[in-house]
């Protein structure tokens, strides 16, 4: 008999019959999301429905011009006011802040930090052209796979990477990760950046820029409070002060799709901060 397929071993993989009684609180700090908003939200609220969780959405948007908070408003109405809450700031005030804000208004014992511009939540198997917007018809996946990792082995932080091809510790169902929709410019500055970091920090993770993670809440919590980083090296000084402080941390492989509507928010500036991060990080922890 193939040990790994024993009754024990299927429940260290995360196999359980019992039901989830856990309440999962998702964090969307957004600017100008309208078009996206609406469909991460579906997304979102179909995949906890299925899966039998008590969910919750908190809405941090920093005063976006395009009627992001309008939409949000409408989604509450839809799903209830209980289920999709709205959280605004008065202008943009960085990603960071954006997640201790959302952290005030959440009701959960865990809590998910994702984007709202689409490119962390579903795998998407085909390309509309004449829209040029990817239309997802694969179920969304990987959020109950990154609660079943936790729960599997009692995790503190589950965090997705796109560079690696299994879950560590081991989860069965996974597939390899990856990017899509990038160019090789942008797929170098990527694993540029990782490799410096990994490099220079020992994080003990193969993918620290990205942000789309699960916490326990009183970890995040914890950990939010010594960060001192506000812009996009918030992700990677989060995750680095995670190990230092000898939080246990799993990875689950996920693809990330570039966004669907909208431009990206990363810049020179924020390369910049981030290679001065690096250096912050590694003379301060």
């Amino acid at each position: 008999m193939n040990p790994f397929e024993s009754a024990f071993s299927l429940n260290m993989q995360g196999q359980y019959s019992s039901p989830n009684t856990h309440k999962y609180s998702v964090i969307l700090p957004t600017y100008n999301e309208r078009k996206n908003l609406p469909i991460i939200v579906w997304l979102l609220a179909k995949v906890f429905r299925e899966h039998e969780l008590a969910w919750e959405i908190i809405v941090v948007d920093d005063a976006s011009p395009d009627g992001t908070q309008e939409v949000a408003v409408e989604l509450a109405k839809v799903y209830g006011e209980d289920k999709v809450v709205l959280r605004p700031r008065p202008g943009k005030l960085g990603l960071g802040t954006a997640y201790i804000h959302g952290l005030d208004f959440c009701s959960g014992d865990f809590v998910i930090i994702m984007d709202a511009d689409f490119s962390h939540h579903v795998r998407c198997h085909q390309c509309c052209r004449s829209f040029r917007i990817l239309i997802p018809f694969d179920q969304p996946k990987f959020i109950p796979q990154f609660i079943r990792l936790q729960q599997a082995y009692n995790l503190d932080i589950v965090t997705g990477t796109r560079y690696r091809s299994t879950a560590t510790p081991s989860l069965s169902d996974t597939r390899p990760g990856g990017v899509h929709g990038w160019d090789l410019k942008r797929k170098l500055v990527s694993r540029g950046a990782n490799f410096l970091a990994a490099t220079v920090l020992n994080p003990g993770v193969s993918d620290l820029t990205g942000s789309f993670r699960l916490y326990r809440l009183p970890v995040l919590r914890h950990i939010i409070t010594l960060t001192q980083s506000r812009g996009y090296v918030f992700q990677m000084e989060m995750m680095v002060r995670a190990r230092a402080l000898g939080y246990t941390v799993g990875e689950v492989p996920i693809t990330f799709v570039d966004r669907i509507f909208g431009e990206s928010k990363l810049g020179a500036d924020e390369v910049v901060g981030y290679v001065k991060g690096v250096w912050s990080l590694f003379t301060s922890v």
